[in-house]
């Protein structure tokens, strides 16, 4: 799948803003970006939810078709399911508004819904609902998958387990387009990603590609609360180091190419170690680096 030259106007503010990518059969994509940064009007306008300004959207090296729509599988970041259907049925409603279809009982497998299928929606917890919503997005045996931010509000455990499925998804060959704002789960899921700002693409690669062009040395966690202004004074004095506060904002980053030079400075001004820890650069750090750290409405 490929797009071209997309545009998005909404009045006088351009949202996406002349944007071009591909996408290769088979892998995880990824489209990142801060609120407002233009992603969700990008993935809409692929979807066919929204019409774009101007732009074209190929499929199999060929403009978008009614084919387009039938090999395609959609989990939606929020969907009101009939309360009083079971798990089955739900699946079972979904199913029959496709003429290709997959397997009931494999669908139930591969999203792990054996043990809830005949309970009611209303009974469900927030992750056996996305499980059952990815399940939904598979009735129709896609080849293009697209999951707009999948695990939002789930507990890391839930998380993690529908992640174990979206792998298990992409082993058989399917593609996917992941939008999320957990940096994580994009660096664990995705081949490749684009980070959108402001309308524009601002980075595209592999995420290990990115982070290893970008960034030398590693990472100092530590509290926030051991790091006085005036440790934060010579940090911002020091070009060998750069730091920010991670997405918790309970935990200060310094970021240094020279780890024994950083720990030594930290030392001679009394700043209290016991629970520092070092780490790999990640896509957070790239994300946040590209994007800007100010919070976004």
């Amino acid at each position: 799948m490929s797009v071209k030259n997309l545009v998005k106007n909404y009045g006088k503010i351009r949202a996406v803003d002349n944007i071009s990518f591909s996408i290769e059969p088979g892998i995880c994509f990824g489209l990142l970006g801060p609120n407002g940064a233009g992603k969700t009007s990008t993935i809409e306008i692929i979807e066919g939810i929204t019409q774009p300004t101007s732009g074209e959207i190929f499929y199999n090296n060929a403009p978008r078709n009614r084919t387009f729509w039938e090999r395609i599988g959609v989990q939606f970041q929020s969907t009101e399911l009939f309360s009083f259907l079971t798990v089955r049925e739900s699946l079972q409603t979904f199913m029959r508004l496709y003429r290709n279809q997959t397997s009931l009982d494999r669908l139930i497998q591969i999203c792990s819904l054996e043990d809830i299928q005949h309970q009611d929606n209303r009974k469900i917890s927030g992750g056996q609902k996305q499980r059952l919503m990815l399940a939904i997005a598979l009735a129709n045996n896609p080849d293009l998958i697209f999951l707009d931010e999948p695990t939002t509000g789930l507990d890391p455990q839930s998380r993690r387990h529908l992640w174990e499925i979206v792998e298990a998804i992409k082993r058989k060959g399917k593609t996917i387009v992941l939008t999320t704002h957990y940096m994580e789960e994009a660096q664990v899921l995705c081949d490749e990603i684009i980070i959108v700002d402001k309308g524009k693409i601002i980075a595209q690669g592999a995420p290990e590609d990115l982070i290893s062009r970008k960034y030398a040395g590693q990472v100092i966690r530590l509290p926030q609360e051991n790091i006085s202004e005036h440790v934060r004074k010579i940090l911002d004095s020091n070009q060998q180091f750069s730091w920010h506060l991670d997405s918790t904002r309970k935990f200060i980053l310094i970021q240094s190419q020279t780890i024994n030079d950083c720990i030594e400075m930290l030392m001679n001004n009394q700043v209290d170690l016991s629970r520092l820890a070092i780490r790999p650069h990640n896509l957070e750090d790239l994300f946040l680096q590209l994007t800007g750290k100010a919070l976004r409405h």
